[in-house]
């Protein structure tokens, strides 16, 4: 079993008591890659860290849209510094979320998603896409600028799937799939090109079933990846050997 966690946080507060002992033991569970994803400034600087500390640990760097609003004069700089590491492969976890009404205002979203998606193209760069209730809005920026990059924790529609994978785009599923009432995530899982799949777990967030409201970790993805094998008719392994696979042509690693 090969595990690439596309999306994590292992700078978060919740691995505070034990992630060096977590962090050394997830090999031995299967997992070969982490893409460790920045939220703010500082949880970006700790993802290269990390990255720095871990060989397979990978580190993408960006102000995530609930981070707008706090943001300092000079953000942007400062993302941009990061990207001389060579263990960064990403700008993100970025894009738009319309869900909390205490966020930066749609607008103010939208201009720091902008500036970002610059960024990545400047440089090359993937993206890491942040959508929460907003789709309209997120596909238009992702028409105008054409990144390469996933969407992470995709949550819009088999259709909205099929338009981001027209433009080049992976899908990224998690713990979801495995969520009682996940009709649609279940749904894109089946459909889903899977060439264009990646695998993650957004941890410490959206543990899949039967550890949902735990504290999750990138070995759970075998649950999600049982799941979504399951209504595509192929192994678990399948799903994993593609996450792998799909996951270095993204983020330009090396194969094996």
């Amino acid at each position: 079993m090969e595990i690439f966690d596309s999306h994590a946080h292992y700078d978060d507060e919740a691995f505070d008591s034990d992630r060096e002992e977590l962090l050394n033991r997830l090999p031995s569970l299967g997992v070969c890659g982490v893409v460790n994803c920045g939220a703010s400034l500082a949880g970006s600087r700790a993802s290269v860290e990390l990255a720095q500390r871990w060989p397979y640990v990978y580190a993408a760097v960006g102000l995530h849209p609930e981070h707008v609003k706090e943001a300092p004069a000079g953000w942007l700089a400062q993302v941009e510094a990061l990207l001389a590491s060579p263990r960064v492969v990403a700008v993100g976890e970025i894009g738009l979320d319309y869900y909390w009404k205490e966020n930066a205002s749609r607008e103010e979203q939208k201009q720091a998603f902008a500036a970002q998606l610059a960024l990545a193209a400047k440089y090359g760069l993937p993206v890491i896409i942040h959508d929460r209730e907003a789709h309209g809005d997120t596909m238009e920026l992702l028409e105008q600028y054409r990144p390469k990059g996933v969407l992470h924790c995709f949550s819009g529609s088999v259709e909205m799937m099929r338009q981001a994978v027209r433009l080049g785009l992976y899908i990224g599923l998690g713990g979801a799939v495995t969520f009682k009432n996940a009709k649609v995530p279940v749904e894109v899982a089946r459909q889903v090109p899977l060439d264009r799949l990646l695998t993650e777990t957004d941890c410490p967030y959206m543990a899949p079933v039967p550890f949902r409201g735990k504290r999750c970790d990138s070995s759970l993805i075998a649950y999600s990846a049982a799941k979504i094998a399951e209504v595509r008719g192929i192994t678990a392994e399948e799903v994993l050997q593609a996450g792998k696979r799909n996951s270095q042509a993204l983020f330009g690693l090396a194969g094996g």
